[in-house]
């Protein structure tokens, strides 16, 4: 059996690791498969551009090949930060554009990892289709190709011959389901053992910081987030919340929905959630506490709301994000250890002890 034809495409400023993750990931599952008995190597991978030379985000040189027939073409995203404008990134790839258009129409599978999803729509591939990006870009996808559904929760979504994922980790997720498919579970387990990694994820809810997300809406609706904020464990009362911004509760629902493009409850679920988060994460209340605090009196409840939001139990989510800092102002178990001695001794990294400077 042929081995499978996998192309990675470089342009400038991409994530150099972005280029070569998946395809490390491969030639490791190459080697797990060979162990258990495969005959002959599971994939023929290759960086390739319709440019000469490509340099990455951060500096770094990519040594590229010519563009060629490809099985699967995997398209990585570019340097990305909350304040960046992926106008101004697509503004000069225009060959790679086409030339992931070029690969699709000769028969290629697709796939994009984190805001390469932009250079793939671009391509008109995604038209009709369903697709995620990075959470943190979700939102400027969608008002971007608004003929793509958009699904800022999943990790990986494919729709015809075209796959997207969320960002930058989210191309191993990618990776081991194509090597589960390809090369079987147990390699795919295997491979995941071996590097490390979490072959169970399935959202990337839970990695949503909203702070980080540029602010919706205007004046108004701005007031009222801030109202709810200030009163998360307060009891929802729309006609009290409408009165206290001298306004029906028609009119409340309306210009908040146009201004913030939901509902004050359900923005209001949401905050309590974000709140829930911080509190799992750095303390040890108990989650019936927690629940009491961000204004839900019945736990199961709360889980519900949570789950839907984050994917994942309260109980769940605090085992997997639990801060391990130890209480404020002591330093972590590691961070004692390398400076564990004499307070005019520090360890450096070769592990030899040096005088402290």
């Amino acid at each position: 059996m042929s081995p499978l034809r996998v192309s990675v495409l470089a342009y400038p400023g991409c994530f150099a690791s972005e280029v070569f993750g998946i395809l490390d990931l491969l030639t490791m599952a190459t080697h797990v498969a060979a162990a258990q008995g495969a005959v002959g190597p599971s994939y023929e991978v290759s960086v390739v551009s319709p440019r000469r030379r490509v340099t990455a985000s951060g500096g770094a040189g990519i040594d590229v090949s010519a563009m060629r027939p490809a099985d699967v073409l995997v398209v990585p995203g570019f340097e990305i930060s909350p304040a960046l404008d992926p106008e101004a990134a697509l503004a000069d790839l225009g060959p790679e554009v086409a030339a992931v258009r070029s690969q699709a129409a000769a028969g290629a599978a697709v796939v994009s990892i984190c805001v390469g999803a932009f250079l793939v729509a671009e391509a008109g591939l995604l038209g009709g289709r369903e697709a995620t990006t990075s959470w943190l870009y979700a939102d400027r996808f969608a008002k971007r190709y608004a003929d793509v559904c958009v699904r800022a929760e999943e990790l990986v979504v494919t729709d015809r011959g075209v796959t997207t994922t969320a960002a930058f980790s989210a191309m191993y997720d990618f990776a081991l389901r194509f090597i589960r498919e390809h090369d079987g579970a147990r390699v795919a387990r295997s491979t995941a053992r071996i590097a490390l990694l979490d072959d169970a994820r399935s959202t990337q809810a839970v990695y949503v910081d909203v702070a980080l997300l540029p602010t919706v809406g205007k004046g108004f609706s701005r007031g009222v987030k801030r109202w709810l904020d200030q009163n998360l464990g307060a009891r929802y009362d729309l006609p009290a919340l409408a009165k206290e911004f001298g306004v029906s509760t028609r009119t409340m629902l309306r210009r908040f929905g146009d201004e913030a493009g939901e509902t004050p409850l359900a923005y209001l679920h949401a905050a309590r959630v974000r709140r829930a988060r911080h509190l799992l994460e750095t303390t040890d209340r108990t989650v019936a506490s927690i629940a009491a605090d961000v204004g839900y009196r019945d736990p199961g409840s709360f889980g519900g709301v949570f789950a839907r939001h984050t994917g994942q139990q309260p109980s769940v989510y605090r085992a997997t994000f639990r801060r391990r800092d130890g209480p404020r102002g002591r330093a972590p178990e590691a961070a004692r250890v390398l400076t564990s001695g004499s307070p005019s001794r520090r360890w450096t990294s070769t592990g030899r002890s040096a005088d402290a400077g």
